[in-house]
């Protein structure tokens, strides 16, 4: 026999005791930084459209993306010096009026920027120089949201093909682009 009686060993000595304050000890700072996480990231959704939510199943409005196939739009974004050109390959899409270029952030809603591009005699322009250090969801589309097409574009990009999110491949082999 080793150690009689007498010789009680401090608890702080047993492994098992500090085992038995550091999980939960762990478990408390790592709640505390989601916590802070979760609070620091604020409600932006990365997905800006309005959603319903009805019996658990989320719902969003499609039909300017069904209207931009049945017209099989799509569009060329292109990131000049200082300036953001849109131009119209396929599809039917009234040249005379303006359209609204929402360039998103991936994560961050604070840098998404909505601007309306002027019609020009190859397509429509805006004054905006494109932060291209990261990606960019775009999104094209008419005044009034009738049709909607969409691109992502990647880092260091100059230029995405714009299509509707919905069926209706607009650059299919056989479609024409438009003149």
């Amino acid at each position: 026999m080793s150690g009689g009686e007498g010789g009680k060993q401090s608890p702080w000595r047993n492994p098992m005791v500090w085992l038995m304050l550091a999980l939960p000890a762990a478990a408390v700072v790592a709640g505390i930084s989601t916590l802070v996480i979760a609070v620091r990231a604020g409600g932006s959704d990365a997905i800006p459209d309005h959603v319903r939510r009805t019996a658990q199943i989320q719902t969003t409005e499609l039909g300017p993306d069904e209207r931009a196939a049945e017209r099989k739009l799509s569009l060329v974004l292109s990131a000049g010096d200082g300036t953001l050109s849109l131009l119209p390959v396929t599809g039917d899409v009234d040249r005379k009026q303006p359209l609204q270029l929402a360039l998103r952030h991936p994560t961050r809603a604070a840098e998404d920027v909505v601007l309306t591009l002027a019609p020009t005699a190859a397509g429509w322009e805006a004054k905006h120089a494109l932060d291209a250090a990261h990606d960019w969801n775009v999104q094209a589309s008419d005044a009034d949201g009738t049709w909607r097409v969409l691109a992502r574009l990647p880092a260091g990009q100059r230029g995405v093909l714009l299509r509707p999110a919905l069926g209706g491949d607009a650059a299919d082999a056989g479609a024409a682009p438009a003149r």
